[in-house]
């Protein structure tokens, strides 16, 4: 019987010896990748604004600042951006429920069921739309469908001023109306 027992702490060590390397690695990784710094903020309300004057608002439930080299805010429960002009009059809404602010590159990629509504009842809804602060321009290179009034545009990929007043569509698809006036 104690013969029996003699095999058994042996393998007992090793075992234990192997397992305590490994948790150490196990410890060292997930520490390496907690270091990052992150500022978690939830039911967050932001007003941008411009010489006194209220540009956008953003509602988001939760909202993840990475400090990193390149620093990014994170939205991963969606949110909700209001657009004003200079007398606080809403233009429009942009909403998603995901989204990603890049700070560096002035990007702000808008992700999952986006729906962008301007205040004349023009909708965009694609599983895509880039803010580019830059050049003062949204796109998209998945499909987007568009309504304008009663008419629904489809395309595989678009692009449009800040204010949505302009737009071009790529392949464009659906029912279009021209009065007698109207040229192609």
């Amino acid at each position: 019987m104690v013969r029996r027992y003699l095999y058994i702490v042996p393998f007992l060590f090793l075992s234990l010896v192997a397992c305590e390397n490994d948790l150490e690695e196990v410890e060292r990784v997930s520490q390496d990748i907690n270091e990052e710094p992150i500022d978690v903020s939830h039911g967050v309300k932001v007003i941008y604004s411009d010489s006194a004057i209220v540009k956008a608002q953003l509602t988001t439930p939760k909202m993840l600042h990475h400090k990193t080299e390149n620093p990014f805010y994170e939205f991963p429960e969606g949110g909700l951006l209001i657009l004003y002009d200079s007398t606080r009059t809403e233009t429009q809404r942009v909403r998603s429920d995901y989204a990603i602010q890049h700070v560096n590159t002035g990007i702000t990629e808008l992700k999952k069921n986006v729906v962008a509504t301007r205040a004349d009842g023009m909708t965009l809804k694609s599983e895509e739309l880039i803010w580019d602060e830059n050049t003062g321009r949204f796109y998209s290179n998945l499909p987007v469908e568009i309504t304008v009034n009663d008419q629904i545009a489809y395309g595989t990929s678009f692009w449009a001023t800040e204010d949505f007043s302009h737009f071009e569509i790529t392949s464009h698809t659906g029912d279009i109306r021209l009065n007698s006036d109207d040229r192609l």
